[in-house]
């Protein structure tokens, strides 16, 4: 090797030497935190422990390298080759390697800047996962305690409204200051425009496991409209959307906030409510909600019926026909319980196939609503075809009987019984709607 390419080659491992990344908290890993782990692991939410502040993350280090690293953490069960979404929680390999990078150097922080930290705090007070806090919050009257003594309870309860004025939407979100006892949450928000209808003295909440199930008649009188119904399972975050899309929050009404209470050890308190985020745009397209299968359209169409026998992995199907208008996705909500294995939706046309949502290993404890990057255009007189596999043999670890026993669904939808569910978030279609990408 001559003098000058000796000198050259050595100023070469100098410059890389100087010049390699050194990662610190503040400036390169917070934010990836913040951005993909806050949303579950705050304070109310159901994930175990926070990750917010740099205690919370440093303490944890060793445990956050080794599931990230698998891609065990943050949980994302959707088949990214069947269907894109712009919701993706999980990490890029870039960001698995800044986080294991910054761990391996002695976790530097750097230069010490607590305003990120400082505002998401400020949120996680507020009882949200948005990037702002809300504009409104609508919640239980008082606080509920579920008993420790494991027995699962679906409780209603009524939150009445009067505003100054109507608003428009631009997100809402199911809000707890305890998830880790909550199977799951839906919210109908329902407009009672006649002043002469009462929302304040009847019951405030009922328990459908009980007599007081028979109580609901008094509620009746607010359910002859509905402008809106969303809801919560393990692992969602808010629904937001576009420019331009959203619902109208009525002026005055009564939400009906409909609580699966899973079984608790010990007993616990939660005070329940819902999120809403405005925007001074008019909306222009009103987004709706559709349920398909157990709870909603076609049921009883399911074939075969949910009737997992013992020691048996079985599929079932559904295929509903959209007879109405056409129609473009935002969102879609899929929904079983324990023994899910699988999960696959799809709709058909005399032409084509449209993918909609695939979840190849079903995990019951994060679920999400998975938001489209792009709108997906169904036609009317398209077939959505909705295909459940479930494993109800002792080799599920999270079968919950064992030995295992014949699974159903029936009214209750308790968390040992099955369903097979798809929610359906959209907008009626306009033209051009398949060049456009949702903002």
């Amino acid at each position: 090797m001559n003098v000058s390419y000796r000198k050259a080659f050595f100023f070469c491992l100098i410059s890389i030497t100087s010049f390699a990344q050194k990662f610190t908290f503040y400036q390169d890993v917070q934010s990836i935190f913040h951005a993909h782990c806050a949303g579950c692991h705050r304070p109310g939410e159901a994930a175990p422990f926070n990750l917010i502040t740099y205690n919370d993350i440093s303490k944890r280090s060793d445990f956050i390298k080794k599931v990230t690293t698998n891609g065990y953490m943050p949980p994302w069960y959707a088949n990214d080759h069947y269907t894109d979404f712009t919701n993706k929680r999980q990490l890029t390999e870039a960001q698995i390697q800044t986080i294991g990078s910054w761990i391996d150097d002695g976790m530097p922080k750097g230069k010490v800047n607590l305003e990120a930290e400082t505002k998401l705090l400020e949120r996680t007070d507020a009882g949200t996962a948005y990037h702002r806090k809300p504009d409104l919050t609508l919640k239980m009257a008082q606080s509920y305690l579920q008993k420790g003594d494991g027995e699962e309870r679906f409780m209603v309860f009524k939150i009445p409204f009067e505003l100054p004025a109507e608003a428009n939407v631009e997100a809402v979100e199911f809000t707890s200051n305890n998830k880790k006892i909550i199977h799951h949450a839906n919210y109908a928000v329902h407009p009672v425009e006649d002043p002469s209808i009462d929302i304040h003295t009847t019951v405030s909440q009922i328990n459908l496991g009980t007599d007081e199930k028979y109580n609901y008649d008094q509620w009746l009188p607010y359910k002859k409209q509905m402008v809106y119904y969303g809801g919560w399972i393990p692992g969602s975050s808010y629904e937001s959307y576009p420019a331009g899309v959203g619902w109208r929050m009525p002026q005055r009404g009564v939400i009906l906030l409909t609580i699966h209470f899973g079984p608790a050890g010990k007993d616990a308190e939660s005070i329940d409510g819902v999120n809403f985020f405005f925007k001074s745009e008019p909306i222009q397209r009103t987004v709706k909600v559709i349920s398909l299968g157990s709870g909603g359209i076609g049921q009883k169409d399911i074939d075969p019926p949910l009737m997992i026998f013992a020691n048996d992995k079985s599929t079932h199907h559904l295929q509903v026909t959209n007879r109405n208008e056409d129609i473009s996705l935002l969102y879609v909500w899929p929904h079983m319980h324990q023994i899910g294995a699988e999960f696959k939706a799809y709709a058909t046309t005399p032409t084509d196939t449209i993918p909609l949502v695939h979840i190849p290993k079903w995990d019951f404890r994060w679920q999400e609503l998975y938001r489209y990057r792009r709108p997906v255009v169904l036609r009317r007189g398209s077939v959505i075809n909705i295909d459940g596999t479930y494993d109800n043999t002792a080799e599920n670890p999270a079968n919950p009987f064992n030995p295992p026993k014949l699974i159903l669904s029936t009214g209750d939808m308790r968390s040992d019984q099955e369903m097979l569910t798809l929610l359906l978030v959209y907008v009626p279609y306009l033209d051009d709607d398949e060049k456009k990408t949702w903002e």
